[in-house]
């Protein structure tokens, strides 16, 4: 699947540009375009892989470069008053060679949380194809402000993309990890699971062509509905050697029963798939009630077949209780693993959303308590004008 990604705000800036190094690493083909776009001048600079013709700085009149401040409003603000400037970059992506856009932002921080859905607002009404994002929900050690910058983005964010996958940091930071180095194994973690995902059906000449075809269509139609989308990944170590079965070889010895190695290989992909949906998915969730799944499975062509991925993909059915669940398989010759992704698209179980909605709702009764608390001082202030002035008189 080929995509427009766009970094907005510093996580979302650091995730799009591990991805560009995935991407050249693997040689997937998955970043057709990358733009990354923040308020602060320093976290541009900052960047290895996006083109500096492609790092857009906003909010120049209002913070001179310094970033909004976890100001959530105030980076939307600056976000619709500059839509023009970051528009100006997205000009020069070859739309017709993308499948669709990846808005990537961490929804903790001012920038990434009040620009990001400006920008997927402005993108779906200028554009047919659809419009993803990618949102990266801040740790609950991370500060008041920022759950509460998420637990605001996050309903905004959901209503103006096509779907949002969530990766919940509050899952994966380790204890006495540091801030730093958490951050950068979580990007890891992220470009990897997606990278799979994404890096499905994007063959380069000469590659191996996959027995079950995933291709960009059945990606897209796996998102479509809306909703929140959370992955699963599980991979584990095979021996590989110069005599890896293709696609004729994978047919005839996936189908026989009595074929010992046919039977480790369907054994060791259900294995796979099991952990990779009942592991720790990058939004923890109940998988029970999914609207949508698809089924990845990605390594060398031998060690991949026909009959693991259908039982794999009858597995997820039977546990989610959806009817619409896909899969295949993404050869990738050479590998030294077989890794399992599992999309859940549409999920409604998800504990840590009940948690944000639930922060939005006390918030606001908040908001609208201190304005009542300001208003009826105000009524006050002028009743006892009013009665100093009766006085007089």
């Amino acid at each position: 699947m080929k995509l427009a990604m766009i970094g907005f705000g510093q996580a979302g800036g650091k995730i799009v540009d591990k991805f560009l190094e995935y991407d050249q690493r693997h040689s997937s083909g998955i970043v057709r375009a990358a733009i990354a776009v923040n308020t602060a001048k320093a976290d541009l600079m900052g960047l290895e892989q996006i083109p500096q013709e492609k790092r857009v700085l906003i909010g120049q009149s209002r913070v001179k470069g310094h970033g909004v401040g976890a100001d959530n409003e105030l980076g939307a603000e600056v976000a619709e008053e500059d839509i023009d400037e970051i528009q100006g970059a997205i000009d020069s992506v070859p739309v017709h060679e993308v499948d669709a856009f990846l808005i990537v932002a961490g929804l903790g921080g001012g920038t990434g949380s009040g620009g990001s859905p400006v920008l997927a607002k402005h993108l779906q009404r200028i554009y047919t194809e659809p419009v993803y994002g990618l949102g990266v929900l801040p740790g609950s050690d991370e500060g008041g402000i920022y759950t509460l910058n998420a637990a605001r983005s996050f309903q905004t964010f959901v209503r103006e993309v096509d779907n949002l996958l969530v990766f919940d940091n509050d899952a994966w930071r380790k204890t006495g990890e540091s801030v730093q180095g958490g951050y950068d194994e979580i990007n890891e973690e992220i470009v990897t699971r997606f990278g799979v995902l994404f890096g499905a059906g994007e063959i380069g000449q000469g590659g191996e062509v996959a027995e079950s075809v995933v291709d960009s269509s059945e990606i897209i139609n796996t998102l479509e509905g809306g909703g929140v989308s959370t992955i699963g990944y599980a991979s584990e170590t095979v021996e590989t050697s110069s005599s890896d079965g293709g696609l004729l070889s994978r047919i005839t010895g996936g189908d026989d029963d009595n074929d010992l190695d046919s039977a480790h290989t369907t054994n060791r992909i259900t294995s796979l798939v099991r952990k990779a949906a009942l592991g720790r998915l990058t939004l923890p969730c109940e998988i029970e009630g999914t609207e949508r799944a698809l089924l990845v499975l990605a390594g060398p062509p031998k060690h991949l077949n026909r009959k693991g991925i259908e039982r794999g993909r009858k597995w997820i059915e039977e546990q989610t209780g959806s009817m619409e669940v896909r899969g295949g398989d993404y050869p990738i010759t050479g590998s030294g693993r077989v890794a399992s992704v599992v999309l859940l698209s549409g999920v409604n179980n998800v504990p840590r959303i009940k948690e944000l909605q639930q922060v939005a709702i006390e918030a606001q009764d908040n908001i609208d308590d201190i304005r009542q608390e300001s208003q009826d001082n105000l009524d006050d202030l002028i009743n006892d004008d009013e009665d100093e002035l009766e006085s007089l008189f």
